[in-house]
């Protein structure tokens, strides 16, 4: 069993894998302010809560989208297993073929995803990541990823809208009940909903029209309340990027 751990911008995401089977997972929002003693305290709280066994875990990998926080969970994590971390980043074998202007700027959860998706799924193929961003991620037929699209999330998208519109208070993201909102708060969520449904539909077939036809796998949190929405045939996976991160762990241990 190897303990994976992802960074991002809104949430840390932990979990036990054992083999690509997620044994136990968890989340805690990110906070900038805490530390590496911080981060230790609640891992061993995690291993408590899910009753894992520390003596069953052989290692662990850390992605990272948030570098003030990337040494505090390494040294928690080390401090954990006795053993460093694997970091995804360079130097790290991944399998993956990265064909942009720049290599080393590609985030490290677009890269677990990637690999991921190499791995379980047929290409060529398109991720979609909704979380603070959402990211679309264009992997070509011989595995390549080749680029993609970064635009603002959901919820980051919809907070600065309330934050900045006197008259349009902050709302909880539901199923919208129409397409046409009869109200301030109907019209808001249906806007969210369908707006970004509309936008990745566009972008899919903008894509396709560019590569030819596509596999697209959504991941992310947000993802599910989008996708069922959208007209294109999409498969949603929680789980690809600690899948990842398992891969990558195997390919370099």
């Amino acid at each position: 069993m190897i303990l994976a751990v992802d960074i991002g911008n809104t949430n840390i995401v932990v979990g036990f894998l054992e083999k690509t089977n997620i044994i136990a997972s968890g989340r805690v929002a990110t906070d900038r302010n805490k530390t590496s003693v911080d981060f230790l305290i609640q891992l061993k709280l995690m291993l408590s809560i899910y009753s894992i066994d520390i003596n069953k875990l052989e290692g662990s990998i850390l992605s990272s989208v948030v570098p003030e926080l990337t040494n505090e969970l390494e040294i928690a994590m080390e401090k954990l297993l006795s053993k460093k971390p694997f970091i995804i980043g360079p130097g790290l074998k991944t399998g993956l073929n990265i064909k942009i202007d720049n290599p080393k700027s590609l985030g490290a959860d677009r890269v677990c995803d990637a690999v991921c998706l190499i791995e379980e799924y047929e290409t060529p193929a398109i991720i979609i990541d909704m979380g603070t961003a959402t990211t679309i991620s264009v992997v070509d037929k011989n595995n390549n990823h080749i680029g993609g699209m970064i635009i603002p999330g959901i919820k980051t998208s919809l907070d600065s809208l309330s934050s900045h519109a006197s008259q349009l208070p902050p709302i909880s993201l539901e199923k919208p009940r129409n397409l046409i909102g009869k109200n301030t708060i109907d019209c808001m969520n249906s806007g969210i909903i369908y707006g970004n449904a509309s936008m990745i539909d566009g972008l899919i077939d903008r894509i396709k029209e560019e590569i030819g036809d596509v596999k697209v796998i959504a991941t992310g949190g947000l993802a599910k309340l989008v996708i069922p929405y959208s007209k294109h045939e999409i498969t949603y996976d929680p789980d690809l990027l600690l899948k990842g991160l398992y891969y990558i762990y195997k390919k370099n241990s």
